[in-house]
């Protein structure tokens, strides 16, 4: 038995100006940017009401899209589930891995890291 849910809509932005792209989402989806907003950081999480999805722009070095986040207390079982579904396995990283969805979608399956999990995630067996 393991928990999982949707964590994070990442927004992958191939860009030197990080903040340009921060600020127009920022304002096309009506979130704040951060307060303690740090210029040099590889990604920028927008204020989102406490318990809801979050929302991340990213620098990246590849092509632009958005992917989502899957947060688990059981990453191997989380990723098991999700083979067992059709996904692939792109790469593992420490905290998390990429994998892809039968439809070509790539997504991350990490740790739990926004409150409300216990109350919030399915249960799976």
């Amino acid at each position: 038995i393991h928990r999982s849910r949707l964590g994070d809509i990442v927004i992958d932005c191939h860009t030197d100006d990080l903040l340009a792209a921060a600020r127009f989402w920022s304002a096309a989806l009506g979130y704040p940017l951060p307060q303690d907003l740090d210029r040099t950081s590889r990604f920028i999480q927008l204020v989102t009401p406490p318990g809801e999805v979050q929302v991340i722009i990213q620098r990246v070095h590849h092509e632009s899209r958005a992917h989502l986040d899957i947060e688990t207390d059981s990453i191997y079982s989380e990723v098991a589930r999700l083979e067992r579904l059709g996904a692939t396995v792109v790469s593992r990283k420490d905290e998390w891995v990429v994998m892809q969805a039968p439809t070509a979608q790539r997504f991350c399956v990490g740790s739990p890291y926004r409150g409300g999990f216990d109350q919030g995630a399915n249960t799976w067996e």
